[in-house]
């Protein structure tokens, strides 16, 4: 029973303030030393190895690289007078040609901080000067720009596949209908709220002279082919099978190099930036992982397992409870946690459960990485709100935030319902593109 009492302790030295890696190493170390003795000290020694051996995580320095080197590659502004020029006279047009370009980027780098703040920071002061609700501003942005954990490729998704022990490329293939599927959401709910409430979103004015159609496609051709010469050197080869996940980020990593130079914006200054950048991220990540899998590892020596198994057997829940009650557990940790620590909490231990039920563990993916994406926009933690913080202006309060997000919160349960209700939602693309059945 001892291996119960590991969650609490874990959640009170996070409580505390404990960085999560160091809070869960702490308490691996503590149980598993008490539970196993000296030889306690070997499995930490072989959970280090595997961590250390995985090539598959190589892939995460060279995503964070990808997406820190497209932050100062000039793609960001032309992408977003593009997809301006076909938007701006909808409803709400700038905060929808947001939520593309969001779609755009978040396709083009799998990095979700920096799609926030590269968007947020051309879009906020156009949104502003046409007097957008600060809350629609803040909730476009938050929503749109946290995509990128459930639009491929995403640092997420490469580092759960092998939590899951689940194949990467069937969840890059498997996210794309989910990810379109509720940024569509998204535009149709701004859509009809600027209809419906047009002081949340005044329109432009109609007597401003309109691009001739020639030209606007031309511009539009310019600032879409880098994008999608990134999208297509990530995702596309490795749905064409050209090649596997870690060495589709090595083609973006070179591609975001590329395309750096080409826009004349390459310097040894942003190229150590961006390797400083990348090195941090990259070291936080491998050292969570690393906490949660000594964590995991110490959990199920001491019996864990076996213990919620027979709870949730003497609870008699069936499949779709069982299911239920794991994703309100990722929901409810969102409030407290970061996705990579609810990752490692809790996927691990739901897994076996999910496989037993008969449940695709490709599908149970997808609802977790949408759970993830509810998380970045959930008070108190919010990392999307975080993040809008550092780039809003004074005016824009945290009670404009906080009220923004709800209504896009909203949205992702539907996301969810509709994912949950049609698994080939998430199951029918890689069925056909990777047959991974």
């Amino acid at each position: 029973m001892e291996a119960l009492l590991m969650f609490p302790a874990l959640f009170l030295l996070i409580f505390l303030g404990f960085p999560v890696a160091f809070a869960l190493m702490s308490v691996a170390f503590v149980f598993g030393y008490y539970t196993f003795g000296d030889a306690a000290f070997f499995q930490f020694m072989q959970k280090i190895e595997d961590v250390a051996s995985n090539f598959i995580l190589a892939a995460v320095p060279l995503f964070v690289f990808m997406g820190a080197m497209l932050e100062r590659s000039g793609i960001a502004e032309k992408l977003f007078h593009a997809v301006h020029l076909w938007t701006r006279r909808l409803p709400g047009g700038v905060a929808v040609g947001t939520v593309i370009m969001c779609i755009i980027f978040a396709a083009s780098t799998g990095v979700i901080g920096a799609t926030e703040t590269v968007v947020g920071l051309l879009a906020i002061p156009s949104m502003m000067r046409l007097n957008y609700s600060k809350s629609l501003i803040s909730g476009t942005i938050c929503a749109g720009g946290s995509l990128g954990t459930i639009i491929p490729p995403s640092v997420v998704v490469v580092v759960l596949g092998p939590i899951a022990n689940v194949s990467i490329g069937d969840l890059m293939v498997g996210m794309i209908f989910p990810g379109l599927i509720l940024s569509g959401l998204y535009i149709v709910y701004i859509i009809l709220l600027c209809t419906f409430s047009p002081t949340a979103a005044p329109r432009v004015d109609d007597d401003e002279p309109l691009m001739p159609l020639g030209e606007k496609l031309v511009v539009t051709v310019k600032a879409l082919v880098p994008p999608l010469f990134m999208i297509f050197a990530v995702l596309g080869s490795i749905m064409l099978g050209w090649a596997a996940p870690t060495e589709a980020a090595a083609l973006g990593a070179a591609g975001a190099i590329v395309l750096t130079i080409a826009y004349g914006k390459f310097t040894l200054q942003t190229f150590s930036e961006a390797l400083v950048k990348t090195l941090t991220v990259t070291s936080m990540i491998m050292l969570i992982l690393l906490g949660g899998s000594i964590f995991t590892g110490v959990y199920a020596g001491s019996g864990g397992m076996s213990i919620m198994r027979d709870l949730l057997d003497a609870i008699s829940l069936g499949p779709w409870g069982l299911l239920i009650i794991f994703l309100l557990l990722v929901f409810v940790a969102g409030f407290f946690l970061e996705w990579i620590s609810i990752l490692l909490i809790f996927v691990p231990l739901f897994m076996p459960f999910i496989r037993d039920a008969g449940f695709d563990p490709v599908w149970f993916c997808m609802l977790i990485l949408i759970m993830i994406q509810t998380s970045y926009l959930t008070p108190p933690m919010a990392p999307a709100i975080f993040y809008l913080r550092g780039i809003a202006p004074p005016e824009m309060t945290l009670r404009h935030m906080y009220v923004g997000v709800v209504p896009f919160l909203a949205i992702q349960m539907v996301a969810l319902l509709i994912v949950m209700m049609f698994p080939e939602t998430a199951l029918w693309l890689p069925e056909q593109v990777l047959g991974f059945r």
